[in-house]
C-alpha cells in the first residue's frame, strides 16, 4: 500500500463529499435511524458469516502462496449488499415482508466480515506462526547457530485457536477512548474506511440501486467463469508440476526460471485491485532476482557456497533469497515507520497548537449541516471509558498467563511489558493510517522480534521472537482496522457501538475460521515446500528474522552480508526519491515491499498481476466509466469463484481422489 500526498488527501475529501452529497440523509433520515442494537441483525450476521468463510479462505491461499493479499474491503461491503438485497427481493416476491435493508446494516456487515478474515490474514499462519513448525526449522537449517532444537511448535487448531482469542481481543479496546479525538478532533482521512463509506453511501440511493445491479451482474459472471475454469484445471493436475498452472508461455528455459502464465485468476483479480505501481514493482523483482542475479549466483555454486550441500540450504542459494528480501521488507518497513511517525509527532503537535476549546467551537460552527449530523450520531451512543479500560486490563491479565503457559520460553513480564506500551504503539499506528492508509503492524511486530530474540538468548530467542512479534503486531493492527471501521460508521451514520461489538463478533468468528481454514491446506495440500505451490514464503523469513536476531550476522551465507546491504540502501533511497522527487517522476519508483516477494517465490505470479493491471488499463482506454464501475466487481468475482473452488479441491485431496489427467511440458528430442 503506497504513500497518500497532501494533494491525494485533497481529493479523497472532495470525493468522500461528493459521494455523500449525491444522496445526502434527509434530517428525518437521521432521527429514523435505529438504535445501535437493531443495527446488527440475524441476517446481517449470517451474511458475514458467509462473506468471513468465503474471504479466509481466498486470504489463506494468498498467504500461502505469495503473501501478497489486496484489500478487500471494498469487496465485502459489495459482496454485503448483493447477499442482503438478493433476500430481500426473494422475500418481497413470496409476499413476505421484510426489515428495509439501510446503508447502517451494510456497514455493519462489512465491518464483522473484514474482522473475521483479517484473522486469517494478520494470524500469522503464513508468518510467525507458521515459522515455528518442524519443517521451517529443518529449512532454516539443523545445525544453524541459535536455531535450537527445542524451537519448534507443530500446528494444531486447539494451541492456535487459543492464541488468537487470548492476542485478538485486546487490540479492539486499546485505542476505543480516543476514537472521537481521531475522527472529529483531528479528522484523519483513514482513505480505506473512505472508500468503504462512499461505496456503502452510493449503493443506498435510486442511482446507486441501478449502479449496484450492473455490479451484480458483472460479478456473477465472472464468479461463474473463475469458478468453472478452475475445475476444468483441475483434471489435468494429476501430478507434480502438472496442469494449465505449470504452462511454459514464454518456453521451457523461462518456465525453469518461474516465468510463465499460470492461468491464476486469483492473481489476475488481485492484480486488477492492486495499483499498477505494486504489479510492476512485482515484476521488477522478479526480473532483477530469477532474471538475473539467481542464474548468476547458481553459476558460482562451489565459489560462494559449497557445490555439495542442498539448494534448500540456508548456506546455499536459498540463503541468498531468503536474507535478500529481508533486506529488502527491512529496509522498506524502517524507512516508511520512521516516516509515519515523524509525520504523525508533527501533526500532533501542529493540531496542540493551533487548538483550542474556543477554536474547536468556532469550527464546529462552521461545519456543513451534513458533518453535523455525523458527528452527533457518532457522538450520541457512547462507549464508556470505564468499560474499555475494564475490558483492555481483563484481556491482558489473561493474555499474561495463558500466553507463556502455551511458549514457556515467552517469559510473562515480556507479556505484561507489552500491553504496557501497546496503546501507545497502537496510537502511532492508527494515526499514521489515518494520514496515509499505511498498517505498519508488521514493522512494530519486526521491532518486537529482533528485540525480544536477543533478549531471550539462544535457546529461547526464536520462539519468544516469533510469538512475541504476533503479539505486538495483533494489538496494534487490530486497533488501526478499528479505527478505519469507526470512519465508516462515521461517514454512514453507524453507531460506534454497533461497529465495536460487530467487530468483536467478527474476531471472534475469525478465531474459530481462521485455524480451521488453514488446516483445510495444511492437511489437503503440501504447505512450507519450497519446491511446491503453497510455499508459505515469509515463514521461514520470520524464522530467519528471528535466528538473526539471536547469532547475528554470522547466519548469512558467503557474500550475502554485502548485497543485504546494498538493497537495503537501496529500499531506503527509493522510498527518499517517491517522496522528494516531483509526483510525475515519483509516482514510478518501484515498492521495495513489493519486489521483495519474488525474490523468494518466483516470478509466474508477477505475471498473473501484471495481466490483471493490463486488463484494467485496456478498459480504462476503452470506457473509462464502465471501467471505474466494474473492475471491482469482476476482479471481486475472479478471486472469489478461483477461492470457491478450493473448498471442493481440498475435499477431493483429503479423500485421496486423484485428478485422472496429467498435463506436462518436455522439450522435443
Amino acid at each position: 500500500m503506497g504513500t497518500i500526498s497532501s494533494e491525494d488527501h485533497r481529493e479523497i475529501e472532495n470525493h468522500v463529499r461528493e459521494g455523500t452529497e449525491e444522496a445526502p440523509p434527509m434530517p428525518e433520515e437521521v432521527s429514523r435511524i435505529a438504535p445501535w442494537a437493531r443495527q446488527i441483525t440475524i441476517r446481517g450476521l449470517f451474511a458475514s458469516v458467509l462473506i468471513g468463510v468465503i474471504y479466509s479462505v481466498i486470504v489463506m491461499k494468498l498467504n500461502l502462496t505469495t503473501g501478497l493479499v489486496p484489500n478487500l474491503n471494498v469487496s465485502a461491503a459489495l459482496l454485503g449488499f448483493v447477499f442482503i438485497r438478493t433476500w430481500t427481493k426473494l422475500l418481497e416476491k413470496a409476499n413476505i415482508v421484510s426489515t428495509p435493508f439501510t446503508r447502517q446494516e451494510n456497514t455493519v456487515i462489512q465491518t464483522c466480515a473484514v474482522a473475521c478474515y483479517s484473522i486469517a490474514v494478520g494470524g500469522g499462519f503464513g508468518s510467525y506462526l507458521l515459522g515455528l513448525n518442524r519443517r521451517t526449522y529443518e529449512q532454516a537449517g539443523i545445525d544453524t547457530k541459535g536455531n535450537a532444537p527445542n524451537s519448534t511448535k507443530e500446528p494444531e487448531v486447539g494451541w492456535m485457536t487459543g492464541f488468537l482469542f487470548v492476542s485478538s481481543f485486546v487490540g479492539l479496546l486499546a485505542l476505543v477512548p480516543i476514537r472521537k479525538i481521531m475522527i472529529i478532533d483531528y479528522k484523519l482521512t483513514y482513505p480505506s474506511g473512505t472508500a468503504t463509506a462512499v461505496l456503502i453511501n452510493g449503493f443506498h440511493t435510486p442511482k446507486g440501486d441501478v449502479m449496484a445491479r450492473k455490479q451484480v451482474h458483472g460479478f456473477m459472471k465472472f464468479f461463474s467463469f473463475s469458478f468453472l475454469w478452475a475445475f476444468f484445471q483441475w483434471f489435468y493436475t494429476g501430478g507434480d508440476n502438472c496442469g494449465f498452472i505449470q504452462f511454459p508461455t514464454f518456453g521451457l528455459q523461462a518456465w525453469r526460471n518461474s516465468f510463465y502464465f499460470d492461468f491464476s485468476m486469483t492473481y489476475v483479480g488481485a492484480g486488477m485491485i492492486c495499483s499498477h505501481l505494486v504489479n510492476l514493482s512485482v515484476l521488477l523483482g522478479a526480473v532483477v532476482s530469477w532474471g538475473i542475479m539467481w542464474p548468476l549466483i547458481k553459476g558460482l555454486k562451489g565459489e560462494w557456497y559449497p557445490a555439495t550441500i542442498s539448494e534448500s540450504s540456508m548456506k546455499s542459494l536459498n540463503g541468498y533469497k531468503v536474507f535478500i528480501s529481508i533486506a529488502l521488507i527491512l529496509g522498506d518497513g524502517l524507512y516508511n515507520f520512521v516516516k509515519v511517525v515523524y509525520f504523525a509527532v508533527t501533526n500532533i503537535r501542529a493540531n496542540m497548537k493551533r487548538k483550542n476549546l474556543n477554536t474547536f467551537l468556532d469550527n464546529q460552527k462552521q461545519l456543513p449541516l451534513d458533518d453535523l449530523r455525523r458527528n452527533e450520531v457518532f457522538t450520541r451512543e457512547s462507549i464508556p471509558l470505564w468499560l474499555a479500560c475494564a475490558g483492555y486490563i481483563f484481556f491482558s491479565i489473561i493474555s499474561a498467563i495463558v500466553i507463556p503457559l502455551m511458549f514457556p520460553q515467552l517469559k510473562w513480564y515480556y507479556v505484561v511489558f507489552a500491553y504496557l506500551f501497546a496503546p501507545s504503539l497502537g496510537f502511532c499506528n492508527a494515526y499514521g493510517a489515518g494520514l496515509t492508509d499505511m498498517n505498519m503492524a508488521y514493522n512494530y511486530g519486526k521491532v518486537a522480534l529482533f528485540v525480544l530474540a536477543a533478549l531471550a538468548g539462544k535457546n529461547d530467542g526464536v520462539v519468544a521472537g516469533l510469538v512475541g512479534c504476533g503479539l505486538i503486531k495483533s494489538i496494534v493492527s487490530i486497533s488501526s482496522d478499528l479505527m478505519h471501521d469507526f470512519k465508516t460508521g462515521h461517514l454512514t451514520f453507524t453507531s460506534p457501538r454497533a461497529m465495536l461489538v460487530s467487530q468483536a463478533i467478527g474476531t471472534a468468528i475469525g478465531c474459530v475460521v481462521a485455524p480451521l481454514t488453514f488446516f483445510l491446506f495444511y492437511k489437503a495440500f503440501d504447505v512450507g515446500n519450497p519446491d511446491g505451490v503453497y510455499k508459505a514464503p515469509y515463514a521461514i523469513i520470520y524464522r530467519n528474522m528471528a535466528i538473526l536476531g539471536v547469532q547475528g550476522f554470522s547466519a548469512l551465507p558467503h557474500h550475502c552480508l554485502q548485497l543485504c546491504y546494498g538493497f537495503f540502501a537501496f529500499a531506503i533511497a527509493a522510498n527518499l526519491v517517491r517522496d522528494i522527487s516531483p509526483r510525475k517522476f515519483g509516482r514510478w519508483v518501484p515498492l521495495p515491499m513489493a519486489m521483495a516477494v519474488p525474490f523468494l517465490v518466483g516470478g509466474y505470479f508477477a505475471i498473473d498481476m501484471c495481466m490483471g493491471s493490463l486488463i484494467v488499463f485496456a478498459w480504462h482506454k476503452l470506457n473509462k466509466n464502465e471501467a471505474g464501475l466494474m473492475v471491482p466487481a469482476v476482479a471481486s468475482g475472479l478471486i472469489c469463484g478461483d477461492g470457491m473452488w478450493i473448498l471442493p479441491s481440498s475435499i477431493l485431496a483429503l479423500l485421496k481422489v486423484r485428478p485422472p489427467i496429467c498435463m506436462s511440458f518436455f522439450p522435443s528430442r
